[in-house]
């Protein structure tokens, strides 16, 4: 462990970590596992202040959550910052980058992929319950941590500025892909009444469902959710959807053979089953008419994304070889295509008769 680490972590008070390895891969936040000689391990994350650019709003967020969970559910089990010797949440180094420090939680693990349609239905009852447990919260409260994070209206003016502005070659390499998002722009439209629909409610919600988000014990149980970075108002749709996203296809959005780009049914039941099992009385009946809608908006906006980013020259997404952005966008539309053959699984959860 170098010095400025032990810096740091002397600013929490914490004890001696001569030991000290990174966590996962890093594309947005660093993350460490640190542990003192007698075994007390601590999670040390560095902010990413490019996609981040308030931290303290990440803060506000989380304190107001843990605040209102503490005194009405005070069993949930709800990962908060440990406080710094001076100041509140964080610490800064010498360069002037954000630290946080979590105790980390013992015979916990997250995984990569969905294995089951049991942790399919675990980790879709999890999100939806954080989101059922906050609901009594006055979203208004919160800060926006992430402007314009699940703003279709804002990506698909981001995509068409891209679109005027890129090379010849990249738009023609891209022809496909910019031919699918523009046929399909109905999907941006539709999101424009949904913003305007009194029957749709601004939730606290967790906006970023990926299964390695959630904390699991040691049979699989859900421990907790992690990665609260982007909890902050928004609609059921941008956590719903990206389960959809991330859940129900057995390949990631880097596989290059579409074609072993399927959808399990029984993992998207399991989805459905686990987030309405929460959520179905929060809902309102137009909201539950847009189960299916969900995950084409965030299929949908992330091929969008992909495709932007290949047109911007790859200025936002980590890329380790050319065209990785378009293959991405191609990935993703592929997956869009396979879902669209599944709305009977939504009608069906709609109508309550699984």
């Amino acid at each position: 462990m170098t010095q400025d680490f032990d810096l740091i972590l002397n600013k929490f008070g914490a004890p001696n970590c001569p030991y000290i390895k990174q966590l996962g891969s890093g594309l947005i936040n660093n993350t460490w596992l640190a542990e003192t000689e007698t075994g007390k391990q601590f999670i040390l994350q560095k902010i990413n202040l490019h996609v981040f650019r308030s931290p303290e709003l990440i803060g506000n967020n989380i304190g107001m959550a843990y605040s209102f969970l503490k005194e009405n559910y005070p069993d949930y089990v709800f990962p908060t910052p440990i406080p710094p010797l001076v100041g509140k949440d964080y610490v800064r180094d010498n360069s002037g980058a954000y630290y946080r420090l979590f105790e980390f939680i013992p015979n916990s693990h997250t995984e990569a992929v969905v294995s089951s349609p049991q942790l399919a239905f675990s980790a879709s009852q999890a999100f939806g319950k954080l989101t059922r447990l906050l609901s009594p919260l006055n979203s208004n409260r919160m800060k926006i941590t992430l402007n314009n994070f699940h703003n279709l209206t804002f990506r698909y003016e981001e995509f068409f500025w891209a679109f005027n502005r890129t090379t010849d070659e990249r738009k023609a390499k891209a022809a496909d892909s910019i031919r699918f998002l523009m046929e399909n722009r109905s999907i941006a439209l539709e999101y424009e009444l949904i913003k305007k629909d009194p029957e749709f409610k601004l939730r606290i919600t967790h906006h970023d469902t990926k299964i390695s988000n959630i904390l699991l014990g040691p049979g699989q149980e859900v421990l907790s959710i992690i990665d609260l970075d982007t909890l902050m108002p928004g609609y059921f749709i941008s956590d719903l959807g990206d389960m959809m996203r991330t859940y129900i296809s057995p390949v990631s959005e880097e596989e290059q053979n579409y074609e072993k780009i399927i959808i399990r049914p029984d993992y998207l039941d399991a989805v459905l089953e686990g987030y309405l099992s929460e959520m179905r009385d929060e809902l309102s009946p137009t909201e539950k008419q847009y189960l299916h809608y969900s995950g084409r908006f965030i299929i949908y906006m992330q091929a969008m994304r992909f495709t932007t980013d290949y047109l911007n020259q790859d200025i936002y997404y980590e890329t380790h070889y050319p065209d990785q952005n378009l293959h991405r966008a191609e990935n993703q539309i592929a997956l869009y295509k396979q879902y669209l053959e599944f709305k009977d699984n939504f009608n069906n959860h709609h109508r309550g008769q699984r």
